[in-house]
């Protein structure tokens, strides 16, 4: 269930029986001709339909995440590694202390490893805390269904391509893109990442038929819900 269809009253009851809550994780950047979105469009949907039948409360996606090498393309902030494992130790600490103990972080971006740390530090001071961080769209199950697709799957490819993520009006290309070197694109600056992307894709067909994309969905979405299942310490 989503948090911001709740008053505060059906939390405080909801914590009388469970204590597991779910924050996504996304990142406002380029995605090619998708929406800048896409990040944190995909972590929280796959997040809200894997709890939803199990009744745990899903936060509103963080946004923000940190993306510097996209600095160069309009629309593509980013947070330092510092700051973003920062405000993510400061929102599971004050949940903490509200009762929640088990978090399970529904990562849509994978720059977001970067701000582990703090958080990591503040699980081992709190021994009743279970921090769980779950990558959505490579998990083992999730990502086995890609690569039996199309294994030219990556950023702004049509491994993101789903009808939620498409812009009105705007017709994607036909062609197959190559591949880049993605570990490249971490040791040039912004301007000469733009410079080799240049329309944003990492490579591979930027769009796939929708039973393809929904396939990769059904398995994120099982998946997710798996781990808040059974993911945790003694489940």
């Amino acid at each position: 269930m989503r948090i911001q269809d709740c008053h505060w009253l059906q939390i405080e009851q909801y914590l009388q029986d469970d204590d597991r809550v779910v924050l996504p994780l996304g990142s406002i950047e380029q995605h090619g001709y998708l929406s800048l979105a896409v990040d944190q469009i995909l972590s929280e949907r796959v997040a809200v339909e894997a709890a939803e039948p199990l009744g745990v409360p899903v936060l509103p996606a963080l946004p923000y995440g940190i993306t510097p090498y996209f600095a160069a393309y309009p629309g593509s902030p980013s947070l330092t590694a510092e700051t973003h494992g920062a405000v993510l130790r400061d929102i599971v600490d004050s949940l903490y202390r509200q009762g929640f103990r088990r978090f399970l972080l529904v990562n849509g971006h994978g720059g977001n490893e970067g701000g582990r740390g703090p958080l990591d530090a503040w699980e081992a001071e709190h021994d009743e805390a279970q921090v769980v961080w779950h990558n959505w769209w490579n998990a083992p199950r999730t990502w086995a269904e890609v690569q039996a697709i199309d294994p030219d799957a990556s950023h702004a490819s049509w491994l993101e391509n789903f009808p939620w993520t498409r812009l009105p009006g705007v017709e994607q290309p036909g062609e197959r893109k190559p591949m880049v070197d993605v570990a490249a694109i971490r040791e040039i600056d912004p301007d000469e990442v733009r410079e080799l992307l240049g329309d944003g894709s990492f490579g591979g067909l930027y769009q796939r038929p929708d039973e393809d994309v929904l396939r990769v969905w059904q398995a994120g979405v099982e998946e997710v819900r798996d781990v808040l299942e059974h993911g945790w310490r003694d489940a």
